[in-house]
């Protein structure tokens, strides 16, 4: 039987906290520090590895690690979640991101209907609807073929799916996989809409709304913008748009788009690349074939996370290391340096996943918790993070756990020597080098030179990016979350806060207001 404690009610996080601490300084000088590159290291998902080396762990810290997973029933209670229990209890809904990509257990039912077979029947619709459009079956009214493709849709509509385009954009183009350029707009600040619009041939364009409710105010706001923008060009924007959204939602079957695919409740906005938000346009960018591998990586790694040995899950470990940072070491924040110049918006999405899904003061019972929950997350690619920001992660006031992710090839295969080595072996060095001098430091005389170390980092190493790697990355942190989430007896999967600003907004716009929010609303000439 499944039982929901809070974190501080688990005996096993008492041992956790009595472990001795490590020494990162000492424990990576040397040669112990090249046998625990070679020993801390598990497989994961699609060839990639995590190496947690530089974590501030040893044995006896997993160990204790390993109890306060089997205390917390993290495995039983993933389990519950793939086969259909009630895990968001916030909203009393299902959790199924899982199934978008795979069946990992039962077969789950809801509201009549066999989910996984709802999710694979959107997915086959997307690709003959994809499919149409490349071959010119389906083209504006002229009868020509659409040759971009533009996403409207905000948070989780927009961050994840753009993510994973530009990911895999210069990929498509060199393998052969490139069918259409997709441009996206997310804010509703009228600058990002028309700025992409004037990047847009529209006439040749289909644009992409998603709001699994069809009441997303900036994404109705940006739909009017280009249904406006359509209508000046003389176009039918019936005839330049689709939906996804969900099958009770009013753009359900609305004559006002071309094709309508869905999505549910039960899958939330940060965790809906691998459904209809981002299988229609990653689908219609680079063909089905891509997605589906993509959707295959995901898959791959979420059966990694079903591995009942601590050791051998990778996502169940970078969890519970985190927790432990966060927990027992006491570091409020992560960064995530993806050295790949692709992954330039991956941070962004993984700030949302994260922060969206753990930022939260109260358990899953709505009951206040007296410990810290999810950290601050943020990043950017390496090595233009070490011109910006890692003054302050060598050497600042904070200790800021860092999550390095590298690749043994360049994406694209382009490469050129220049002082003896390639760009790809410099980049590769460069992480290298930064690992080490965090957690070893580096001593001087003059204390403006000195570098104290013991600032932890792990690593996730692949051989190259490609779309099932980038599914199994993916997967992986959305377990990671997930576990976190577990761990700290809060409900990752609702988003409460993101709903009081909407509120009083609406109120401005009615205006609707009284002392400080009428000021502000006067000052903004609302």
């Amino acid at each position: 039987m499944i039982t929901w404690k809070n974190l501080n009610e688990l005996a096993s996080f008492e041992k956790v906290k009595e472990c001795e601490k490590v020494c990162l300084k000492e424990v990576m000088a040397g040669e112990s520090g090249a046998e625990r590159v070679r020993k801390y290291c598990v497989p994961m998902a699609e060839g990639l590895a995590y190496n947690y080396a530089a974590k501030a762990v040893d044995d006896k810290i997993i160990d204790a690690l390993t109890e306060l997973a089997e205390e917390a029933q993290l495995g039983a209670k993933y389990e519950a979640l793939y086969n259909g229990e009630v895990i968001n209890t916030g909203e009393k809904r299902l959790v199924l991101h899982q199934l978008t990509r795979g069946q990992l257990g039962n077969a789950v039912v809801a509201d009549g209907v066999d989910k996984r077979a709802f999710y694979v029947e959107q997915q086959e619709k997307i690709a003959a609807f994809a499919e149409k459009v490349h071959s010119g079956e389906i083209a504006n009214e002229k009868g020509e073929k659409f040759t971009q493709a533009v996403q409207i849709g905000i948070g989780g509509s927009d961050l994840g799916p753009r993510a994973m385009y530009i990911a895999l954009e210069n990929w498509a183009k060199v393998t052969g996989h490139f069918k259409m350029e997709a441009k996206f707009i997310s804010n509703v600040d009228p600058d990002d809409a028309a700025g992409v619009l004037n990047g847009v041939d529209a006439a040749h364009a289909v644009f992409i709304l998603v709001s699994k409710s069809g009441t997303t105010l900036e994404t109705l706001t940006n739909e009017s913008f280009v249904k406006d923008a359509l209508t000046k060009a003389g176009l039918d924007p019936s005839k330049h748009m689709i939906a996804v959204t969900s099958e009770t939602s009013p753009l359900a079957k609305s004559a006002d788009y071309l094709a309508a695919f869905f999505m549910d409740d039960y899958i939330g906005g940060r965790y809906s690349s691998t459904s209809a938000v981002g299988g229609a346009v990653l689908s219609l960018a680079f063909g089905p074939d891509v997605f589906a591998q993509f959707l295959e990586g995901a898959a791959a790694a979420d059966a990694t996370a079903k591995e009942p040995d601590v050791r051998k899950n990778p996502s169940m470990l970078d969890a519970l290391i985190g927790v432990y940072e966060r927990n027992v070491l006491g570091y409020p924040s992560t960064a995530v340096l993806p050295y790949s110049q692709a992954l330039a918006r991956f941070p962004a999405h993984l700030q949302q996943l994260d922060m969206e899904s753990n930022g939260k003061s109260v358990n899953r019972f709505g009951e206040p918790v007296d410990y810290a929950t999810g950290p601050v997350i943020f990043g950017e690619p390496g090595t233009n993070g070490q011109h910006s920001f890692y003054q302050l992660l060598h050497q600042g006031t904070n200790i800021v756990p860092l999550q390095f992710v590298g690749f043994k090839k360049s994406q694209l295969g382009t490469d050129v020597v220049i002082q003896g080595s390639t760009s790809q072996q410099k980049l590769g060095a460069n992480v290298a080098a930064q690992i080490v001098a965090f957690a070893c430091g580096k001593d001087d005389e003059d204390r403006n030179k000195y570098f104290d170390g013991g600032r932890p980092s792990s690593i996730i190493i692949g051989d190259q990016l490609t779309p099932k790697t980038l599914g199994a990355l993916l997967a992986h942190f959305e377990n990671k979350v997930m576990f976190q989430g577990f761990v700290w007896n809060v409900n990752s999967f609702d988003q409460e806060g993101v709903q009081l600003g909407k509120v009083l907004a609406k109120r401005v716009l009615a205006h609707e207001t009284d002392g400080a929010l009428a000021v502000y609303s006067e000052l903004l000439g609302i």
